[in-house]
């Protein structure tokens, strides 16, 4: 029998790498993204078109704006722009960090694990993350299974979900070249903060400059 997979999917180049591991691992998998009114929501898009090309189900969870409302991948102020990365400074958290974000989207994992009988949830933070955003740090998701190992009839009947960070110890190039190795669409991915009305990338948002760097 395969093991069940939540995979937390936004359809950037992190979590479509994850979902393309997780299933060359031979894993049954649900893509699970969000709809938070984010100013990049064309990731939407890019989400279902990769779902749709691993043949692989999406469910979208509609939460409320409002709970994000003081960052700036939510409200008017707009994501920072850099002419270059020297720019961004790594010892300060950007107004793009949205505060519990992976909080509440592993609480609504954790929902559908118990829903569809899953035994793993994925999420894909990485090793350049860290600095700034705090929900993505290794201490955060050691405190987050100590919690689910109590938090549902999963965890009371000895089997709770286990939350996997396949991608925390790498940086983003190293996750570009294995996504190549699985033959992941990353052509397909999208991972721009702050798109242009046209739906294109900005080429200038702390994601851009993050992702542009992989690929170099």
């Amino acid at each position: 029998m395969k093991l069940k997979a939540i995979i937390l999917f936004s359809g950037g180049l992190d979590s479509t790498v994850m979902l393309a591991q997780a299933l060359a691992e031979g894993k049954e998998c649900l893509a699970l993204s969000f709809d938070y009114g984010q100013r990049h929501r064309i990731e939407l898009k890019a989400a279902e078109t990769i779902a749709n090309h691993y043949h692989v189900p999406q469910k979208i969870i509609q939460i409320d704006p409002a709970a994000f409302s003081n960052t700036s991948l939510v409200g008017s102020e707009g994501a920072p722009k850099y002419k270059s990365s020297n720019e961004i400074d790594h010892q300060k958290i950007p107004s793009t960090q949205v505060p519990a974000r992976n909080t509440l989207f592993l609480a609504y994992a954790l929902g559908q694990s118990e829903i569809h009988n899953a035994q793993e949830i994925h999420i894909g933070p990485n090793a350049q993350d860290f600095a700034h955003y705090p929900d993505c740090r290794p201490a955060f998701y050691t405190a987050f299974q100590a919690m689910a190992n109590h938090a549902t009839k999963q965890a009371a009947e000895g089997h709770p979900p286990r939350i996997l960070t396949p991608l925390i110890h790498f940086h983003k190039k190293e996750i570009v070249a294995l996504g190549r190795s699985l033959d992941a669409p990353l052509h397909l991915t999208f991972s721009c903060y702050d798109p242009t009305p046209a739906g294109t990338p900005c080429t200038a948002c702390l994601a851009c400059h993050t992702r542009s760097a992989a690929f170099a």
